[in-house]
Parts: C-alpha cells; structure tokens; sequence
C-alpha cells in the first residue's frame, strides 16, 4: 500500500470507530501521509501529564477523525481522559472560547473547592521540543479572583495549572469591566517537567472581537446600557452586579422585597455560577429562594443594573424576559423584512433570533435563514388562503415576532413542532432539507421548487437540490458554481424552468465526514447552462451551442471544472486534438427560433443564506442587505443559562461583515487563497457548510398545490 505525496502539517482527534492499528477514540495523533484507500498514515501522541512526544504510529480512517490546528491539539493533548478530550469537542462554543483565550480573560474553573472565578494570568507549555515530530501541551495558569497578595514569603506561590477540561466558563476579555487590571508579578516556574510561559494566544477569532468593537455597535450598546442604567427590576430580570472584588458578576433575580432586619428593598439574585460566601437562597435565619450551595446573592437592588451584555427595549425590559417568556403573540398585520438599516440595532446581541430548545438547532438555524431577510419567501405568508390553517399561521407569528421584536422564545418553536404532526420533529435532531420538504409542502402547501429533468427524460419535483460527483472532476477547494455545474453534466440533470428558490445541500456524508475540506460560496450563481432547452452560448466563440461534451469538464487545457459547450464548429476542432478522440459530445436541444449569433441572457441567482454544521450543530449566516458586508451569524444556542432540566438556552447574533470582505474578493484571488488563514467565522462557513441557498427576487415562488389549474 503505497502512501500519495506527504500532506501539509495537520493534527486530528480520533472520534469513532473501533481502535485500529494504535488509534482509538479521543487518541490525538498528526498526519504523515495519506493512502490511496483515503486513510491517514500518522503518529499518536501521548497525553495528560506526559511531555507531547510520538509514541507510535498508525493508520486511522478519515472518515473517523475530526481535524485539528496545532494550537487545538496542543491544548487538548493536556487533557489526560480521552472521554473528556470528545467531551469538550461536543461543546464548539466553549471549546472554541477556550482556544481563544488570552491573558487576563475571566474564566470559571472546576477545583476541589468548588467552581471558581479566576484570570488567565499566562499559558503553560509542557514538554521540550527535542525533535521536529515533538508536541508541547498547553495549559492554563490562573489566578483566583479572591486570592490576595501573598505576604508571608518574599517568593510568590506558583499558580495552580488547568487544563482545557477544567474551565467551564469563559467570559472574553471584551465582557471584563473596563478598568479590571491585575498586575503581572513575577511568577516562577512551576515545579514540573520543562514548562515554557507564553505571554498570549494566537490572534485565533481577533477579527470577529473587532466586530463588537466596531464604533456603531459600541454606540448603540452604549446607549442601552446608558437607558437601562436606572430601569425598574422585577422577579425574572437579568442583572450584573460589582462584586467586591471589582469584577461584575452575573444571575437572575428570584426575589424581591425588604429582608428582616431592613428597610429599603433589596433583591435575591441567583448567579450564573458559584461563589464562596453565597448561600441557596436562604438570608438571616429566612429562606426566599432556593437554588443551589454558593449561588444565591443578596444585595440592596440600587446596586444592581440589568445585564448589559443583552438588548433591551425602549422601556428598559429585557427582550426576553427569560425564562417567563410568553408565547409569540399575534399580529394582524405581516412584517416586511427588517431595513438593512435597521438591521443591527434590532437583531444583533444576545437573546437575538430565535431561541434553541431540545435539538431544535435544524428548524431554529432553517427558519431564521429562509424567513429573516428574503424576499422571496415573503409572498408565502401573506396569502389570506394561509391564514385560516393553523401550522400556516403560528409559522406566520414566529415570523412576525422574529421581525418585528428580533427575538422568538422557544415555546413558540416548540408549539410550531408540535403542530408538523411528527412526534420525531419535537424531540430528535433532523436534517434540514426533511424540515424543509415537510415546511413547503405541508405547511406552505406549494409545489416542489425545482423541476429537474433527467437522462431519462423524465421529470421530478423536489424542493432541495443534492450534491452528487466525482471529486477527481473538480479541484481541492471547488466553488458552489464548480459543483453544482458538474453534479447536473455528470449525472445529465437539467433544471426544467429558472427557480425561485434554490438550496443546495454539499457533498458529505453524516455530520462529521466531508468530501472536501472548504468550499468557497459563489455569491452569485449561474445556471444559464443548467436549463433545459435554453440557448447557451459557445464555450469558445461565443455563438449559439449545438452540442455539450461532458468528458472536457476537467480537461486541463479548457478551464477544468466548467461546463463546455460548443458550435458545430468549435466542436469539430476542439475534438481533432488526439487527446480527445474518445469523447462522446451530446447534442443540446436547441429552440428553433433563436438565431446562431443571437445574444444569449444570463440568469443569475443571488446567495442569501448559508446552513453550517459542526460536531452535530447547525448554524446560520444570512446576507440581510445587498452590500457586500451585510451578513450576519446566528447560533440558536450559543450559550446556556442554568442546567438541563431548568436552565434554557441563549441564542445569539452576531455581525459578521468580514465575511462579506473575503467573498468580494476577485475570483482568481478566491482560488488562491488558503481558507485556514480566514477569520474565524469565514474559516467556520468554508469548513462546515452544509446547504447554500439561493434566490431570484425578480420570480415568485410557484402556486400552492390547492391554485394550481
């Protein structure tokens, strides 16, 4: 078995599968090679407290593994358990914070004495790198927030070492109150095998902290702090408070009233996490709450402002009110899509979107793409015919309340579940495109969106379009342009008239496996070639083509990866080359009436939405404005507030205009690029995108099935 050419340095955790030849779930190990059976030739590391030396090789199965940066294996590789390495991959929100963390960002961390509150004060290499195959581990050195200065011995005591298993929380530096700064002392080394102190992370994800930053956000969160700063508090809000230590922290209130022994009011706020001095609800000798040891925090309620990492409403409310939220009410009138304007004042922030509940990630991630800012969609909902049936009309109110207050709690999602009439839909994770097919044609009621003619000259309806090819026929890191068109020629698929809605689904199998590593969006997407007996122009000269040959598509000499189509003329002589005498051109369906030189039109859709799935999550990026930085990025569960029986989950949006700067690039420098080096999120939506969807604004989607003639 002879290994291909050697691959880049590249890093992976084993996710499944039995152990096989040195590897084994939640082994971390680096690829060498790669065989022509498409498994990888690599060497396994050992972890824990161990130096990051190669013990053995192995060949593992792509398919099975799930790819890592140097820096993420390095810092799993100092969590010791196997079991917590997946662990903590199964969490991207937290695992992805913690690979973000820098020095002096606050941090929750499991200790003997319960969890704790503490600053990153340096990162922690472990191991000496005596040979190039050597992989220093990474831990986390921090200092507890209650810890004063150590005043008994001139030398100060080491700080305690983490690993990425042991932080529960991170709060970003960006979060910290402006002003929280502790002095960097001169700690010594720790009493451990070769550590290296390093002085900050990578820059991993700063561009998407400039995001927040950006002088317009920061006027506007300004602001509602400013209006919220003296608003009226009530059992339920989310509140922060000063804590003695100068660091703010975070909870909810559960009571409020005037304590024995006082005489002004004060509030009982429950706390997102632990902290030493804090009871579960009791005060005095009274109990007003209950909620767990060390987490319940009273204090006179003029110390306490409502929670300014979230948006609020005029009046000073949070939008939500969680976890009280009622239901989505109803409007008599439907809501156009927000002004691009408007955008990011109504639905950027936390609780923004529609919020995640019981694997809801496939339907939340789905709706929010196809109903917060297309057009195209908008017609379906304002049929007074759909107003009458039930499932038609709470879609309709999820939609509105999405519109209008920026924010949908998950008990209308839940309601809107229940009514899809399966008993799998308001429980299990589904993929998309059933949602999708169950949304238009049982709840919407319209006919299949695309019309596909195959090479039997048959002809299927369907409302999303499936990936199929050979990945040999196009390149390492195709664009959604290169791969529709050789999924149609490959597979002699024709789209019978121009759609009103087009969605995608890329070529992987599962949530895990991709045939390619990224995929670049095309923007805008031309299907003029894709459209059965429409004229298409010759790939050469530019007349009217008689004839296509799918044999040229990856011909190296004409443009591999785009359809070629051709004249009678052009035909004959790109054929008399030897290299091409076994090709077997087809001959198109040409209309009678369109002259050879006739200008052919283009028909163009338009990108305004992309589905993104990670290790079993979906998400979102939506394009919410015709410039080309308007996009934005939506998790439906990008945080959590409690636990799993009582807490609930905290969606989140964010402006993402980087990567609206990346996609306008030209499209010679697109297919230079190398998408690892891209910000975050744009890395996230090369690397996980699992549907692109598309639309004709100009086109009305297709009558419902009880209109048609």
């Amino acid at each position: 078995m002879e290994p291909k050419t050697a691959v880049r340095e590249d890093f992976f955790i084993v996710i499944r599968g039995k152990s096989r030849k040195g590897f084994c779930r939640g082994c971390i190990g680096r690829v060498k090679a790669e065989t022509q059976r498409g498994e990888l030739m690599g060497l396994l590391y050992s972890g824990g407290r161990n130096a990051g030396s190669p013990k053995s090789g192995g060949l593992v199965r792509t398919e099975d593994t799930y790819p890592l940066t140097r820096h993420q294996a390095q810092i799993l590789l100092f969590v010791s358990s196997a079991s917590k390495r997946l662990e903590l991959l199964c969490n991207p929100q937290l695992f992805s914070a913690i690979c973000e963390l820098s020095q002096d960002d606050l941090v929750v961390v499991k200790h003997k004495k319960g969890h704790l509150p503490g600053l990153v004060k340096n990162l922690m290499q472990i191991g000496r790198k005596e040979n190039k195959d050597d992989l220093p581990m990474i831990g986390f050195e921090v200092k507890f927030l209650d810890d004063g200065p150590n005043l008994s011995s001139n030398k100060p005591a080491p700080l305690p070492l983490f690993s990425a298993a042991d932080i529960i929380q991170v709060v970003p530096s960006y979060s910290v109150p402006f002003g929280l700064h502790w002095r960097d002392g001169q700690f010594g080394g720790l009493n451990r095998k070769a550590v290296t102190r390093i002085k900050s992370m990578p820059n991993i994800g700063t561009h998407s902290r400039h995001v927040r930053k950006k002088p317009t956000k920061q006027s506007v969160e300004q602001s509602q702090r400013t209006s919220t700063s003296h608003a009226p508090l009530e059992v339920g809000s989310m509140v922060e408070v000063a804590s003695n230590s100068g660091v703010t922290v975070y909870g909810v209130v559960r009571w409020l009233g005037v304590p024995a022994g006082k005489s002004d009011e004060w509030a009982g706020i429950e706390l997102d996490y632990e902290l030493s001095g804090c009871s579960d609800g009791t005060y005095g000798n009274q109990r007003y709450f209950t909620c767990d040891g060390n987490m319940a925090l009273f204090i006179p309620i003029t110390k306490c402002s409502l929670d300014s990492r979230l948006v609020y409403s005029s009046a000073g409310k949070e939008v939500p009110k969680p976890p009280e939220t009622p239901p989505v009410s109803s409007f008599e009138d439907d809501t156009p899509p927000i002004p691009e304007s408007e955008v990011l004042s109504v639905l950027v922030g936390r609780m923004k979107g529609i919020q995640g509940h019981i694997n809801s990630c496939y339907l939340d991630a789905t709706l929010f793409s196809l109903f917060s800012s297309s057009v195209t969609l908008d017609n379906i909902c304002q049929k007074p015919t759909y107003k009458e049936q039930p499932t038609s009309c709470t879609l309709r109110k999820i939609v509105n309340c999405l519109r209008r207050q920026g924010f949908v709690p998950a008990e209308s999602v839940m309601n809107f579940r229940k009514m899809l009439g399966c008993e799998t839909f308001q429980t299990e994770e589904k993929d998309p495109e059933e949602f999708i097919t169950v949304l238009f044609q049982k709840v919407l009621c319209i006919e299949p969106l695309l019309k596909i003619r195959s090479r039997c000259e048959t002809s299927h309806g369907t409302y999303t379009f499936q990936i199929f090819l050979d990945k040999e026929l196009v390149g390492p890191i195709p664009t959604v342009q290169q791969l529709l068109e050789t999924s149609c020629l490959s597979n002699d698929l024709k789209f019978e008239e121009i759609p009103s809605c087009l969605m995608l689904q890329m070529p992987r199998f599962g949530n895990k496996y991709k045939m390619f590593p990224y995929i670049i969006p095309s923007t805008e997407l031309d299907i003029t070639d894709l459209l059965y007996n429409c004229p298409r122009e010759c790939f050469v000269c530019g007349n009217l083509a008689e004839y296509e040959c799918f044999h040229c598509l990856p011909d190296h000499k004409l443009q591999p990866g785009r359809i070629k189509q051709y004249c009678t003329t052009c035909n004959t002589q790109v054929h008399s080359h030897p290299s091409r005498h076994g090709h077997s051109p087809k001959a198109l369906v040409v209309p009678a009436d369109v002259a050879c030189n006739t200008p052919v039109p283009r028909h163009i859709m338009q990108l305004f939405a992309v589905l993104c799935i990670q290790t079993s999550h979906y998400v979102s990026f939506v394009k919410y404005g015709p410039e080309p930085q308007s996009w934005l990025f939506f998790d439906s569960m990008a945080d959590r507030f409690g636990d799993d029986q009582s807490g609930y989950s905290i969606p989140e949006i964010q402006a993402c205009p980087e990567l609206g700067d990346f996609l306008s690039q030209p499209e010679e420098e697109l297919a230079r690029a190398d998408p690892s080096q891209a910000p975050e999120l744009v890395r996230r939506l090369l690397s996980d995108s699992y549907m692109f969807l598309y639309q004709n604004p100009a086109m009305p989607l297709s009558k419902p099935n009880h209109e048609m003639p």
